[in-house]
């Protein structure tokens, strides 16, 4: 009987999110920004990385640079694509329009954040694979904890797209509402600069950035550092973060153009 019920949400789904990979595919600017700054920027910063004490920290210029490049991903398949698209759909009016039909709420916005997610996904594995194969980064040792920082910096980032839709006026405003998560994130995270480098009050501050213990978990999912303990309190950090992300956009997502 669960089966039944679930079925038709299911196709609703699939339905709404081929329609979203549709759109997004038809926006160049979107598909350059989505596919090729997760894959360029990192090896722009490589000199930079190169130069960082990262054995001290029990790094390599590999795993590090895969972080990079999955939280590049996060910031810029995810994230930056979905505000532009929530916005969008807001101001043209499809939102509203799905929501007199048989869409719910919840299903309007998954539906819509499913394509960037999935994107996101699929290259968070490509990159993977990419710099095991070609460029040294070794395989993860703890692989289901790099599994779930992916899964978590995924859901994280499509709950904060949306929140930061729902301050954001227009299409061409979404890349300024958007920044300042982008750059606290590249800074702060352990994306641009790994957070094992950072001075040691700096980076426990650091920790509790929205997209901290989904990076953290990526890079110690390669590496094998963290405790049980630090596993914990990335996963709690993250459960937190989601939470109260999905909690402001069920209270302050805008259904209709703000005027």
């Amino acid at each position: 009987m669960s089966t039944v019920a679930f079925a038709p949400v299911g196709r609703r789904l699939r339905a709404l999110a081929r329609a979203e990979l549709t759109l997004l595919g038809r926006n160049r600017g979107t598909v350059v920004t989505a596919l090729l700054v997760p894959l360029s920027v990192p090896f722009s910063v490589r000199p930079a990385v190169e130069q960082m004490d990262l054995k001290g920290a029990g790094l390599s210029v590999g795993s590090v640079m895969l972080t990079a490049a999955i939280g590049f991903s996060f910031l810029f398949s995810v994230y930056t694509a979905l505000v532009s698209a929530f916005v969008a759909r807001r101001e043209e009016l499809v939102l509203k329009r799905l929501r007199t039909g048989e869409l719910g709420d919840v299903e309007i916005l998954t539906g819509t954040a499913l394509a960037s997610v999935c994107v996101g996904l699929a290259q968070s594995v490509v990159l993977a694979a990419g710099f095991v194969l070609f460029l040294d980064a070794g395989a993860p040792r703890a692989p289901y904890l790099t599994v779930l920082g992916v899964l978590s910096g995924l859901v994280l980032c499509a709950a904060l797209a949306a929140l930061t839709a729902s301050v954001t006026r227009t299409v061409e405003s979404a890349q300024v509402t958007a920044l300042p998560l982008v750059f606290v994130s590249m800074m702060g995270s352990g994306i641009a600069i790994p957070a094992g480098v950072l001075p040691d009050r700096l980076a426990s501050v650091c920790e509790f950035l929205p997209l901290s213990p989904a990076v953290r978990l990526v890079s110690g999912g390669w590496s094998g550092q963290l405790s049980a303990y630090e596993v914990l309190g990335a996963v709690a950090t993250s459960l937190a973060w989601i939470v109260l992300a999905v909690f402001a956009v069920r209270r302050w997502f805008r259904w209709e153009p703000r005027r």
